[in-house]
Order: C-alpha cells, then sequence, then structure tokens
C-alpha cells in the first residue's frame, strides 16, 4: 500500500539573516525570502480536523526562523540545507522543497539570487 502524498504550503516567509560571503554582508543582517512545502500524509487531519494530527506549519515557521537567524550562512545553499536537514530531523515528513532567495544582490541588476532545493527522508 503507498502512502499518500499531501503538501503543506509556506510562501513569503521574510527573516533577516546573516548571509553572504564577506563579513560586511553578513553583518547587514538583510532579509531573506524562503518558500517551503513541506510533504506528508495529511488524510487523518483533514478527517478529523485536529492540530495534533498534523504538523503546525507555526512549528515548522519557527524551524525555519531558528536556523535563517541564529547563526552565519556563506551561501544560500548552505542556509537551505541547513533548514531542510532540521524540518527532516524536527517532524515526521517525507519531503522538504525549499526556495531561498536573497533580495537585491547585485545592485539594479537583480531582483533575486537563490536556490530550490528537495530533500528526502
Amino acid at each position: 500500500m503507498s502512502e499518500t502524498v499531501d503538501t503543506i504550503i509556506l510562501e513569503g516567509i521574510e527573516i533577516p539573516a546573516a548571509l553572504g560571503v564577506t563579513v560586511a554582508e553578513r553583518r547587514m543582517r538583510r532579509p531573506v525570502l524562503i518558500d517551503l512545502e513541506v510533504e506528508r500524509d495529511l488524510s487523518i487531519s483533514g478527517k478529523s480536523d485536529r492540530i495534533g494530527d498534523t504538523v503546525n506549519y507555526k512549528d515548522i515557521f519557527d524551524v525555519v526562523e531558528a536556523i535563517a537567524g541564529s547563526r552565519e550562512h556563506r551561501l544560500v545553499e548552505a542556509l537551505a540545507e541547513r533548514i531542510a536537514t532540521a524540518l527532516l530531523e524536527k517532524f515526521d515528513l517525507l519531503a522538504v522543497t525549499i526556495a531561498v532567495r536573497k533580495p537585491k544582490p547585485i545592485a539594479g541588476v537583480l531582483d533575486h539570487a537563490g536556490v530550490l532545493i528537495r530533500r528526502e527522508r
């Protein structure tokens, strides 16, 4: 019997982060933009209508905020990987897809630069 795969989506998370290759960039603590999808079976919570039968998106947000805001990250790749690892360790998830975007990395030339990664249990 195959497991049902559903998705919880959190889009437009904005968190100040010490992100950048140079020390000066990391000191600025500029906001990063994060979108994520976490996959798991949501059929039980869909039927029960109980928060205890799902993953609370506030708890997901808290993990993302703690990872992004609590330490320095040189690369958006490293930040995305750290978030994916933490979410898979903390919650009963099948997979995580994360987009991390750094706004205005090159002034006047580029709106965002970032990565999109997917990690599975």
